[in-house]
């Protein structure tokens, strides 16, 4: 047996032993890293970002406030807030979608935070 056949069973191993949310979590992860973004884990702020990942919740502000529309990015290593100032919604921006957001890096009560990024709908395979 090869080095790299150790490599294939390891992954097999884990891959029948992990819980769902753990595969969910390396898949996103080795999505956004094949994609060419930044694992989200490794972003600071001030930095100019791309990150990779799936969108679980979206949000809209109340109708009385500021129009913001704010959308929790997850790309398997860590959260980053995606928040569109002056929009209520965006077409496409929906939970579930795989989308690659790139911007400059904020922090907002301690959670990972882009203002206005830039944004591609990626397709989901």
């Amino acid at each position: 047996m090869s080095a790299k056949d150790g490599g294939y069973f390891s992954r097999l191993v884990r891959k029948l032993t992990s819980d769902i949310e753990t595969l969910d979590a390396d898949d996103l992860s080795e999505k956004s890293e094949a994609g060419g973004a930044q694992r989200a884990c490794d972003c600071r702020s001030g930095e100019e970002v791309t990150v990779l990942g799936r969108l679980r919740s979206v949000e809209l502000c109340p109708a009385n406030e500021v129009a913001t529309l704010e959308a929790e990015l997850f790309d398997g290593t860590d959260d980053v807030t995606l928040v569109w100032l002056g929009r209520r919604r965006i077409p496409g921006i929906e939970p579930g979608r795989t989308i690659k957001a790139r911007g400059r890096m904020a922090e907002r009560n301690g959670q990972k935070v882009l203002y206005n990024p830039y944004y591609e709908l990626l397709q989901t395979t």
